[in-house]
């Protein structure tokens, strides 16, 4: 092969790099998008290193794309090239261990607004080098499609295909208005729940909620009519505000209004079974110094418990 396969001012990796977007998005106009550059630019990368391995990469038809025999191998040995290569670039730079550069990170919306923004400062004030992207949303991404480095996730996990460490946990507490909670002043069982108004937040619970003793762990599922039903922590937290109806929530975003009076903990020996933190991120050989410092610091910085204290405030 003769360096006349190559696209004058592209090299080898940069080839490679764009072959990997492209699988990892799943299309040529995605891998552009995510790129920053134009779809028949990525094509002309594609069809340049297929020229220059002299190998069909991909099979492309109008509706589906899907990797040939070869394409699967050259991909697997184009990741651990670039990994080994950035390895090398970094080590040779001096700066492996020295964060630089910007990471992508996916959070949940309200956790990641109320509760997390401390430790994306101090880390951001640590290594000054390093930008953050840092995308509030309640749903589990696609790592390699979207580019996210990584991810925390609030609840169970199935079966994933990442490397996924459980940092934490929330509690969940039963809240209520003083005026809502006083028709169940002597409620001490979630039965005598049954009669009060009731909100829901889909994500969790819809229908029914198991309450959980917290000293025998004694379990009781109850029936529930809401009045509301929301995918949002916000929503459902002005919602028990405004006196809509009972609600369970994560202490750390009820604590706050508990101790200023607007809320009260309804049968405080009953709590919804605690979610689980996770700390999601893809699999691979070489991790980035700024990835490597960022999974560093919330392991270190989330508490084992999520109560009502604010990361980094010490209240």
């Amino acid at each position: 092969m003769t360096e006349s396969h190559i696209i004058p001012g592209v090299d080898r990796i940069e080839l490679m790099q764009t072959f990997i977007r492209i699988v990892e998005t799943g299309s040529l106009s995605a891998a552009a998008a995510r790129l920053g550059t134009t779809q028949p630019t990525i094509s002309r990368r594609l069809q340049a290193l297929e020229r220059f391995l002299g190998l069909k990469l991909l099979q492309r038809t109008t509706h589906v794309m899907k990797l040939t025999e070869d394409g699967e191998r050259c991909y697997a040995r184009a990741r651990d090239l670039l990994d080994n290569w950035r390895a090398m670039e970094e080590d040779l730079r001096g700066v492996a261990d020295e964060p630089e550069g910007s990471l992508r990170v996916l959070v949940p919306h309200a956790f990641g607004q109320r509760q997390l923004m401390p430790l994306l400062a101090g880390y951001l004030a640590r290594y000054p080098k390093v930008s953050v992207e840092w995308l509030l949303q309640d749903r589990r991404p696609d790592f390699l499609a979207e580019g996210i480095d990584c991810a925390l996730h609030v609840g169970e996990l199935d079966d994933v295909d990442l490397v996924a460490t459980r940092v934490s946990e929330i509690p969940r507490i039963v809240v209520a208005t003083p005026e809502v909670a006083a028709a169940a002043d002597a409620a001490r069982h979630p039965a005598d729940l049954a009669g009060l108004p009731w909100l829901a937040i889909r994500t969790f619970y819809r229908d029914a909620i198991t309450l959980r003793h917290r000293r025998d762990q004694t379990e009781y599922r109850l029936p529930i009519r809401p009045r509301m039903v929301t995918d949002n922590l916000y929503a459902l937290h002005n919602a028990a505000l405004l006196g809509m109806g009972v609600a369970v929530e994560s202490a750390w975003m009820a604590t706050e209004d508990m101790q200023a009076g607007r809320l009260r903990q309804l049968i405080p020996e009953w709590q919804a079974p605690p979610l689980p933190i996770y700390l999601m991120h893809p699999y691979a050989r070489y991790y980035p110094a700024r990835l490597r410092r960022f999974l560093e610091t919330v392991r270190l910085s989330l508490p084992t418990v999520m109560d009502g204290t604010l990361l980094g405030t010490g209240e």
